[in-house]
């Protein structure tokens, strides 16, 4: 009788420990998975399983989150076709994770690939095996948490004690590699007394970055576990933030909301603390007073400073009940307006510009000028996003560079910076000043008219938006009832008695229904204004 042959079954074999601590060891725990499995499919020769010489190991890499080199390359040769078989010691060598077990098991049964834990005696081609492997997953996520939450409870009771529990050193403190603590390093302590001094003097963390840049001081520099150089550059307001707020120099740990005596040496005196606080906290509430505000722009996560390679972020300032937009390079803000060519710019005046030249190279239908107006800024944001990848201003050169998702390609238009910058406040109000305030109101609420038609919206929305009461904004909107005549004679009338008639007078006349009665006390109000 003829022998039936069997299927050549392709065996890959993944190995992981959490730690790379033993690794340099002659024989180590990778190995020793290895074996275990290597063994396990040599018994399993009859069936035709064959033990791929390929090596997926993953040393120092936790079960967490797939996020695994070895592991990724698995997956690709399954894709490819390569492997039949996933063999490991046991099931959370693969994954800790029920929900990403679950995912990495789908993705097997879609590539007909089996999984095998051979300490545990089983597999996935029978449904005792697959509930089996569930319970043992939900044990092995079940442990990982416990780990977690005992290493979380050991730092919070390390903190309570004042102890370093690791982690980069902060400036003027090294690691005492020995006792485990940090000890003061004499010259970077100098430094962060300088920053504490120079932010009592400037009061300000932006012009005290500036002072340090300018004498060519360098932040903290380390060097990462890979060998590399981090750290030892130029100071930005953020960083200098970070210092002046952290209670570790006055020999104090933070921990959960709490201040709690620190190991460490103290570098600043608390006196000198507590002045830097209240200047922060005072500073606060200036901006706040002030109105400077970010919020959510059309071109956020889009537009960058091609100069600074760095990204430009929307913000508005409120000077009484106006509101000014910008786009600002947060190079420029973070280090100061002379590091910056672009600095800001207004933000109506780029976003027409960008959604001009946006049009030209992209013909989707969404973006078209009618549809487009007729959505909010909510439903505008993520259809941009979906079309637009980046946008670059170089302000030196005087372009606008646009990538849009599908074609990786760079189109650039010319864009001048002073085509991007508001007229400076004094010069609109002398503009606006030359016209009778009536005129201006009037104006305003056809405005206001046309907005509240084209967004389906309210006067109190409105009202919301450009910050007057709902009282004010329905005074100014009910000038429409006034009659066509008279309104033409407001817009356009050379008539210098118009500078002496408040909006105010005009209520007697909207509330009357009637035009030639409107008429009537029209022409009576503007005898007693010549008077």
């Amino acid at each position: 009788m003829e022998k039936i042959e069997k299927k050549k079954i392709s065996c890959a074999i993944y190995t992981r420990v959490s730690t790379t601590e033993g690794l340099e060891q002659e024989f180590t725990s990778l190995d020793n998975q290895r074996e275990s499995a290597e063994n396990y499919i040599l018994s399993q020769k009859s069936e035709g399983w064959v033990a791929l010489p390929e090596r997926y190991d993953d040393p120092g890499y936790t079960g967490a989150n797939t996020e695994r080199p070895a592991l990724q390359k698995l997956m690709a040769h399954i894709k490819e076709g390569k492997i039949n078989c996933v063999v490991v010691y046991k099931v959370d060598r693969l994954s800790r994770s029920l929900l990403n077990f679950s995912q990495l098991l789908e993705s097997f049964e879609q590539d007909n690939v089996t999984f095998v834990s051979v300490t545990q005696a089983f597999n996935t081609n029978n449904s005792m095996g697959r509930l089996t492997l569930n319970i043992l997953l939900s044990f092995a996520q079940f442990e990982r948490e416990i780990i977690s939450e005992r290493t979380r409870d050991k730092m919070a009771a390390s903190k309570k004690r004042g102890k370093w529990v690791g982690g980069r050193p902060p400036l003027g403190y090294d690691i005492d590699k020995i006792n485990h603590k940090l000890v003061i390093n004499p010259k970077e302590a100098e430094l962060v007394k300088e920053i504490f001094n120079l932010y009592l003097e400037k009061r300000s963390l932006l012009s005290t970055a500036i002072a340090l840049n300018e004498k060519n001081r360098m932040t903290k520099s380390y060097t990462t576990l890979e060998n590399r150089n981090s750290g030892g550059v130029k100071f930005k307001s953020t960083s200098i933030q970070s210092i002046i707020k952290n209670p570790f120099y006055i020999g104090k740990v933070h921990h959960a909301g709490a201040l709690y005596q620190g190991e460490q040496e103290r570098i600043i005196a608390d006196e000198v603390f507590q002045k830097t606080q209240e200047i922060l906290a005072n500073n606060r509430r200036e901006r706040k007073i002030a109105g400077v505000v970010t919020n959510t722009g059309l071109l956020n996560s889009i537009l960058r400073c091609k100069a600074c390679d760095s990204t430009m972020y929307y913000i508005y300032s409120k000077k009484g009940n106006n509101k000014y937009h910008y786009y600002l390079c947060g190079n420029a803000q973070k280090r100061g307006y002379k590091n910056c060519p672009t600095r800001l710019v207004s933000a109506q005046l780029i976003e027409n510009k960008f959604m001009e030249f946006l049009r030209t190279i992209s013909k989707d239908a969404r973006i078209e000028t009618k549809s487009w107006e007729a959505l909010t800024l909510e439903e505008k944001i993520p259809i941009l996003r979906s079309i637009a990848k980046v946008a670059h201003y170089d302000a030196v050169n005087g372009t606008l560079e646009i990538v849009l998702h599908k074609v990786d390609k760079n189109h650039q238009f010319a864009l001048k910076l002073a085509e991007l910058k508001h007229i400076p406040y004094h010069r609109q109000q002398a503009e606006i000043s030359k016209e009778p305030l009536v005129r201006q109101s009037l104006i305003l609420a056809h405005q206001i008219n046309q907005v509240a038609q084209e967004r389906n919206c309210t006067l109190k929305e409105i009202a919301n938006w450009i910050g007057i009461t709902h009282a004010r904004i329905c005074h100014i909107v009910n000038m429409l009832l006034i009659s066509p005549q008279i309104q033409e004679e407001i817009l356009l009338s050379d008539n210098k008695v118009l500078f002496n008639i408040p909006e105010y007078k005009l209520r007697d006349i909207t509330k009357e229904l009637d035009w030639n009665k409107q008429r009537e006390i029209w022409n009576n109000l503007l005898k007693s204004q010549q008077n």
